[in-house]
This record gives structure tokens, sequence and C-alpha cells, in this order.
């Protein structure tokens, strides 16, 4: 979208010349823009986990897609500036709640041993939707010379459609059988086990029973398990809580500050800065965007042979080595603009390189390991 005339215009935070090249007049703006989605997945993550609790996590992922349908339709008809960030709240509310109880939904049914699996693919289904999405703008950007609200308007609201198609199908999942089992319906939770694994009714029940187990411990110490309780482990003894929820917490703020949403969101500039023109800047950064998407099938082979923290090392050093490297080539090719094509293709690389690590490894641990 930062790279549309018309979404420019629309929220007044830059211009787009003669040339292509975009020009951004209120960075601050921009940048609000972009934070305030996170402010409302983190409300939807926080209410999405009570919600999920309550309901089941069926139901729930129902509310996420509500709640991120009426935000998309307010997203792709917005204005101005305030109505985009009220829209960009209410999707990130939706967002939050899909964030919060898929992966645990995912958990739950999955055996131990998988779970890696689930959840890798998980992302990978993730990012192809925001490969598809970015496509789209950059097909929708050759539509009246770029110039066009249907360059970012359309992308956005083509997210209503899949969101539709997931209402319609996930009644045809099976409920959480640890959520059947805290609601008092073990007979259901039971019948559901023996056909996640394999009709084998033995290993169905010894992890029913496994389950009703946690879930009586669960009710002996429900007055701990809320959010404050949690988050400074009070009364939680030998469990440890505290520290777990804050070792989670700290994983998810690590995984933002490694510099993945920076190279999303801004890499068709990064690609500018490096010296590419515009339409090359934003067809590398679909290309990055796809092999991001293919960089989280490592994932699902490594997570469960190599291990989470295995996995948090080796991918936390290559990380940091392209990202080095790429702020070095960038400058480079910024004060030698004589040799900026040959530092622009090193910085492009170094792109690729990180943001294809972060997928094999720190797009997955963090929300795997709570």
């Amino acid at each position: 979208m930062n790279n549309s005339y018309d979404y420019l215009r629309t929220v007044n935070i830059g211009y787009v010349d003669s040339t292509g090249a975009v020009h951004i007049t209120n960075s601050i703006r921009q940048g609000g823009i972009v934070a305030i989605y996170y402010l409302g997945t983190l409300i939807g993550a926080l209410a999405g986990g009570y919600i999920g609790d309550r309901i089941g996590r069926i139901k729930t992922v129902v509310v996420g897609c509500a709640w991120a349908i009426f935000g998309a339709s307010f997203q792709c008809s917005a204005q101005n500036v305030a109505w985009m960030c009220c829209a960009r709240i209410i999707t990130g509310i939706g967002t939050g709640h899909l964030n919060a109880i898929v992966p645990v939904w995912a958990a739950e049914t999955a055996t131990h041993t998988s779970r890696g699996q689930f959840i890798a693919i998980e992302f990978t289904l993730n990012i192809a939707g925001v490969v598809v999405a970015y496509w789209l703008e950059f097909g929708m950007s050759f539509v009246d010379g770029g110039r066009s609200a249907a360059r970012w308007r359309f992308p956005i609201a083509f997210q209503v459609f899949m969101l539709l198609i997931l209402m319609a199908i996930i009644g045809f999942f099976p409920e959480s059988p640890r959520w059947l089992v805290k609601m008092g319906r073990s007979e259901e939770a039971f019948y559901i086990l023996t056909r996640l694994r394999g009709n084998d009714p033995e290993r169905a029940r010894a992890e029913l029973n496994d389950i009703q187990k946690i879930v009586e411990l669960e009710k002996q110490t429900a007055k701990r398990n809320s959010y404050f309780s949690m988050f400074f482990g009070i009364g939680s003894g030998n469990l440890h809580l505290g520290r777990r929820v804050q070792l989670v917490i700290w994983l998810q703020i690590i995984q933002e500050w490694v510099g993945i949403a920076a190279i999303t969101v801004y890499q068709p500039t990064i690609f500018a800065l490096a010296g590419y023109a515009s339409i090359k800047s934003q067809w590398l950064s679909g290309l990055n965007n796809t092999f991001y998407m293919f960089s989280t099938l490592i994932a699902v082979f490594t997570l469960d042979s190599w291990g989470r923290r295995v996995t948090l090392f080796w991918g936390a050093v290559v990380q940091g080595i392209a990202m080095f490297l790429l702020g070095g080539f960038t400058r480079l090719a910024i004060n030698r603009p004589d040799q900026a094509a040959q530092f622009g293709a090193a910085a492009a690389a170094m792109t690729f390189l990180f943001t294809s690590t972060f997928g094999a490894t720190w797009l997955t641990v963090p929300w795997l390991y709570p």
C-alpha cells in the first residue's frame, strides 16, 4: 500500500512522482498506521484467549473472522487517516482472536510428537496469504498506471472472501478435546480423540485420562489462572507459572524485535534504497515473500527433530549476520553510486537470506513454545 498513489493521497502521508518514486512526507503517520494494527491484535489476542475458554476454539475462530471481515470492509472503504486507523484496529482485533486460538487448537488436537509440524504448516499457509495479497497488489499496480484506488482497496477487500470461506468450513473441524473435557463433555472428547488418533480406542482413552487429570488440577487452582496471577506467578508454587509466562511473552516480543516487521512492511523501500527502480523493488518484494513462504516448510521437517532451542539459536545467528550485512551493503550502495548495482544486489541477497531464515526458525517457535 505504501507504493500506491491513491493510498498515499487518501491518508495524506506522501506522494508518487512522475518517475514512480515514492516520497513519504509524514513518516510518523505512516508508522502509526502500521503500528495501530498491532495494538488491535494485542486487544484481540487477550480477548480471544478469554473467549476461547468460554465458548470453545471453533466458535472463537468464527468470532475472529467476523471482526476481521468487519474491519477489512472498513479498511477497503477508508476515506481518511482516522477512518483507516479505526478500521485497522478492528481488523487487528479479529486477527488477534485467530492468532491466540488457532495455535492452541492445533496443539490440542495434534499428537505431542507432531505439534511442530502442525504449527509450521499453519504458518506456511499464513504466509501464503501474505504472498497472495502482495502479488494481487503488484498486479493491480499496472491498472491505470498504478494510480487507481483499486491498487490497494481490492487486495484488502479480497481477504473478506477468504474469511468467509474459513467461516463456512470451520464448523466441519473437530472441537478441542481438552476444552470439551473442561466443559464436562468427556464422551464427545473421547469420540474426537478416537478419530484423531486413527481409531485406536486404547490410545484415545489414555490421552483422555491425562486430559481429565489436568483439567481437575486446573479446577483446583482456578483462582491462579487469571492474566494477573499468571503474569506474576502468584500462588503457582513449583509450577513457576510466572517464569513460564514471562518466558513466552519475551520470546514473542523478541520475535518482533529481530526486524521482520520492518522487512515485511518496508521491503520495497529497502530495495529502492539499494538502488532498484520502483517496479523492480516491488517485484523483488513479492519474490522475497514467496521465498519466505517456502522457507517455512523447512520448519515442518526440522522442528520436531532438531528441537525448539537449537532452531532459535541458528536462526538468530544467521539473521544477525544477514541484517548487519544488509545495512552495510545498502549504505555502500548509497555512498558509491558507481557501484550501486553490485552493492544493491548484495543487499537484496541479504534481505532474502534474512527473511527465509526467519521463516524457517523464529516465525514458528515463539508460537509453538507456549
